[in-house]
């Protein structure tokens, strides 16, 4: 049993670009039209001119532009954060941008912060739970970029036994979960007492 396929089904896609006006042209009057193309990066229209008219307009956006407004302040400058499609996927960056490269990823969220764990280093912040772009746990004062202390490992309240640093981290061995030193000179494993 043989089917026919009726052309009609198809004569409205080829006329939906027929005859649109490339707008780079139109400003120049000339006669150029949009036609699909196909590149590297997928399909794309472009002017039925080209090479005197470099016109392309992408089908998918996928820019950085603003989908949705989120009504919460951006923690480095205070202008509204936003929601965005990039190539690589959404993300919530500054509305500000290109004067304020704030980003974060939708994964993370708020972060944790860590039993009220205060830094070390600079006494002011707290450590909080952050992850890698590849989705690994590490632990950073919350006054970043002003202090940029990390662990990798979860920390624990505690003053090292040997240099008396005022944090340890909870250290993974084949005898079991060990205590050692934050201090990245000491790392000193803690006795058991």
């Amino acid at each position: 049993m043989s089917h026919k396929i009726d052309p009609q089904l198809f004569s409205t896609q080829g006329h939906a670009l027929e005859h649109q006006a490339c707008p780079q042209c139109a400003k120049a009057q000339r006669d150029g039209e949009l036609q699909l193309r196909h590149g590297k990066h997928g399909p794309f229209l472009g002017c039925s001119l080209y090479p005197e008219c470099d016109y392309i307009k992408p089908l998918h956006q996928n820019d950085g532009h603003i989908i949705k407004e989120l009504g919460v302040p951006c923690p480095e400058c205070g202008n509204e954060l936003v929601l965005r499609q990039g190539r690589y996927g959404m993300f919530i960056g500054c509305s500000d941008y290109p004067q304020c490269h704030h980003i974060e990823s939708l994964e993370h969220g708020e972060p944790e912060v860590c039993e009220h764990v205060a830094c070390p280093e600079c006494a002011k912040g707290h450590l909080v739970e952050r992850k890698t772009r590849f989705g690994k746990l590490f632990y950073a004062c919350d006054n970043y970029p002003k202090c940029k202390f990390a662990v990798n490992q979860v920390p624990v309240i505690g003053k090292c036994q040997q240099c008396g640093y005022p944090l340890l981290v909870e250290k993974k061995l084949a005898s079991g979960v060990k205590l050692q030193c934050a201090d990245r000179k000491c790392h000193h494993t803690q006795d058991d007492e």
